[in-house]
């Protein structure tokens, strides 16, 4: 098993909520460590800049007014096959889906506002801790 590191967002709907230590719990729990974090709001530019992967999707506009609506907790995860390990204690995209004990079933709201956002690859994880994060604010 490698170690690696992956993005994590607790979205707007969890913060909302005062769900961030429970989330963190979760991961922690999972093995996964809290190698960066910061609580953050994000911006337009910035939602958009982040999700433009999802630009010509018809849920893109949604998404980024959702996202830009309150705080969330932008971190990096680390840990062993930490992407797989943060996709598995997330749970399905769709709540509806999730398997029990995932933080999607026990705390998402809906499809969107599904508590979390994880790096779905090694490569998108890369990517998406640059996109917050320095080298120097990930400590481990």
């Amino acid at each position: 098993m490698a170690t690696e590191r992956t993005l994590s967002i607790i979205k707007p709907d969890a913060t909302r909520r005062n769900l961030t230590g429970k989330i963190v719990a979760r991961f922690e729990e999972a093995g996964l460590r809290v190698v960066a974090s910061r609580r953050i709001q994000l911006s337009e530019a910035q939602a958009k800049a982040f999700y433009a992967v999802h630009a010509e999707r018809p849920f893109y506009n949604d998404l980024v007014k959702f996202m830009i609506s309150g705080p969330v907790v932008v971190q990096v995860l680390e840990g062993e096959n930490a992407v797989a390990k943060n996709r598995e204690v997330m749970g399905a995209t769709n709540p509806a889906n999730a398997a029990a004990g995932t933080i999607r079933k026990d705390f998402a709201e809906s499809i969107e506002a599904n508590s979390v956002h994880g790096s779905d690859s090694a490569e998108n994880a890369a990517n998406e801790i640059k996109f917050f994060f320095s080298d120097l604010e990930i400590v481990g």
